[in-house]
C-alpha cells in the first residue's frame, strides 16, 4: 500500500480542501485515493493513502473467495441438517422426542436468516469491528458443535447443534459479506452469486460426507470431527478476511440510507421474495422421501439433491454474472420464478421416473435458486447509495427465511397420508406440489402487476427511470 506525506501548512490546506470541496463520491466506487489529517506537536501531516483496485486484482479475490469457503462450510452444514435427521430418528433414545427433531435444523437454518438485519445492522454501524464481529461468530459455531457431542438428548441437540450455531453463523456471515461489499462494485452480482452457489458445491458432497461419517462413527464423532474440520479449513482464513476502505471512510458510511423503504417498488421486490420463499425450500426437503416413495433407492434419492446442487451453482453464478450486464432484474427476477413454477407443476407433479425427477431438479435448481442472486439487483434497483446494498439484502434474505421456518407447519397441513402413484403428485404430495408451484406463480404475478401499471404512474411513484429495473 503506497503512501506518501506532505509536512507544509499550505500543502495540508490545498489537499484538505480538495478533500472537502470535491465531487462528493461513494467509498465503494472506483475512488483510489484517501486524505487522511492528522495533526502533533511537530508538525502537521497530511498522508494520502492509495486504495486497492476494485472488482479484480489479487485482494479483491482474496477476500472473495475465502467469503466462498466460509459459506460452503459453515452455511453447507447446516442445510445439510436432512442426512442428521434421518439418523438421529434411529437413535432408541431421541424416540419419545422424535418429533423436536426437525427443530435442530430449523433454528440453525432458521436463526440465520431471520438475524440477518440484526447482525447486517451491527456490521454496519460498528464497521471497525467486524473482524472482531467474525471472532465472536465463528468459535459459537465450533462451541455448538463440541458441546452437542456431548448431549445425550434432543433438547440438547437443539441448544448447541441448532441455537448456538445458528446465533454463531448470523454473527459471523454480514461482517463478511459487508466486506465482500467494499470490494466488489460493478461486478457486485457475479461476486454475490458466487457466495450464493457455494452451498450448492459444498451440497454435492457435505451430505455423503457427514452420512458415512454417522453410519462408521456415530453422532458424537461425527459433530466432533466436523468441528476440528471447520477450524483447520477456515480458521486460517479469518485473517485474510479484510475491508477495502480506511476506517475514516468506514466512519463515513456507518448510517444508512433507509429512502428506499418508502419506494413501492422495495415492498413489491419484498412481497415476491417472500412469495416465493414460500414454496421454495420444499424440492430440497421432500425430493428423496418423494423418490422413496416412487421406488427409488436412496442413492438415487441423493443422487436428485446432488444434480439440483450442481444446478444451483451455475444458476447462482449465471444470474449473479446478468444481474451487472444492465439487464432488468425485475425481468431476471420473472424468468426465474417462472421456469421454476413450470418445472413444479409439469415435471415434478408428473414424475413417476428417475428421469423426470432429475430433470425437474436441474430446471428448479437452475432458476429458483438463481432467483436468489437477485438480492443485490433489487438492492440496486430501489436506492442508488451504496450504503443501502447490504441492508436491502439483509432484509431480502429475512424474508426468503420466514419460508425457511414455515417449513414444517405447512408441510405438515399439506401432506396426505397415502401414496397412489397413478395421481398427480403420487397424491401424498399433490397439495405440497401445487403450493410450491403455486409460491413461484405468485411471485411473478406480483412483479408483472406492478409493470402493468402505466409507465407515469410507476415513474412517479419510483422517483427514476424504470430501466433500472
Amino acid at each position: 500500500m503506497a503512501t506518501s506525506t506532505t509536512q507544509t501548512s499550505l500543502e495540508q490546506f490545498q489537499l484538505s480542501s480538495w478533500t472537502l470541496s470535491g465531487p462528493s463520491r461513494s467509498p465503494t466506487q472506483t475512488s483510489e485515493i484517501a486524505v487522511l489529517s492528522t495533526n502533533n506537536f511537530a508538525s502537521d501531516e497530511t498522508v494520502i493513502q492509495e486504495l486497492k483496485p476494485v472488482d479484480g486484482g489479487v485482494a479483491a479475490w482474496t477476500v472473495l473467495i475465502t467469503a466462498f469457503v466460509f459459506e460452503a462450510i459453515l452455511w453447507g452444514f447446516p442445510i445439510s441438517f436432512g442426512v442428521f435427521e434421518e439418523y438421529y430418528s434411529t437413535i432408541p433414545e431421541f424416540k419419545d422426542s422424535s418429533s423436536k427433531i426437525a427443530l435442530i435444523g430449523t433454528l440453525a437454518q432458521g436463526l440465520s436468516y431471520l438475524g440477518g438485519p440484526f447482525s447486517a445492522s451491527v456490521a454496519k454501524r460498528f464497521p471497525r469491528y467486524q473482524r472482531q464481529q467474525i471472532w465472536a461468530g465463528w468459535p459459537l459455531c465450533i462451541l455448538g458443535l463440541v458441546c452437542g457431542s456431548f448431549t445425550t438428548t434432543v433438547n440438547g441437540l437443539i441448544l448447541t447443534q441448532g441455537i448456538m450455531y445458528g446465533v454463531g453463523f448470523v454473527t459471523l456471515y454480514y461482517p463478511i459479506i459487508s466486506m465482500v461489499d467494499e470490494w466488489w462494485v460493478a461486478r457486485k452480482g457475479m461476486a454475490f452469486g458466487i457466495i450464493a452457489s457455494a452451498a450448492g458445491a459444498s451440497g454435492t458432497v457435505m451430505p455423503l460426507i457427514i452420512n458415512a461419517l454417522l453410519k462408521k462413527y456415530g453422532y458424537k464423532t461425527t459433530l466432533r470431527a466436523i468441528s476440528v474440520a471447520m477450524v483447520i479449513l477456515t480458521g486460517p482464513l479469518i485473517f485474510a478476511l479484510k475491508g477495502r476502505l480506511t476506517h475514516s471512510e468506514r466512519s463515513t458510511m456507518t448510517r444508512t440510507n433507509w429512502s428506499f423503504i418508502g419506494k413501492p417498488l422495495f415492498w413489491v421486490y419484498c412481497s415476491s421474495t417472500l412469495i416465493q420463499g414460500l414454496g421454495f425450500f420444499f424440492p430440497a426437503v421432500y425430493l428423496p422421501s418423494y423418490a422413496a416413495d416412487i421406488g427409488l433407492s436412496s442413492t438415487q434419492g441423493a443422487l436428485i439433491l446432488a444434480v439440483m446442487a450442481v444446478a444451483q451453482v451455475l444458476g447462482q453464478f449465471v444470474f449473479g454474472y446478468l444481474s451487472d450486464k444492465h439487464l432488468p432484474v425485475s425481468f431476471l427476477a420473472t424468468i426465474c420464478s417462472f421456469m421454476a413454477m413450470i418445472a413444479t407443476f409439469g415435471l415434478w407433479g408428473m414424475a413417476k421416473s428417475l428421469g423426470l425427477l432429475l430433470t425437474f431438479s436441474i430446471i428448479f435448481g437452475f432458476f429458483a435458486y438463481g432467483f436468489a442472486t437477485m438480492r443485490v439487483g433489487m438492492g440496486r434497483a430501489v436506492s442508488d447509495d451504496p450504503s443501502g446494498v447490504v441492508a436491502t439484502f439483509a432484509i431480502l434474505v429475512f424474508l426468503q427465511g420466514v419460508g425457511n421456518v414455515l417449513v414444517g407447519p405447512i408441510s405438515a397441513g399439506l401432506l396426505e397420508k397415502t401414496v397412489r402413484i397413478d395421481v398427480y403428485g403420487i397424491n401424498m404430495y399433490k397439495s405440497l406440489v401445487i403450493f410450491t408451484g403455486a409460491s413461484m406463480s405468485l411471485s411473478v404475478v406480483v412483479i408483472v402487476l406492478w409493470f402493468l401499471l402505466p409507465k407515469k404512474v410507476r415513474e412517479a411513484q419510483f422517483g427514476s427511470s424504470p430501466s433500472r429495473n
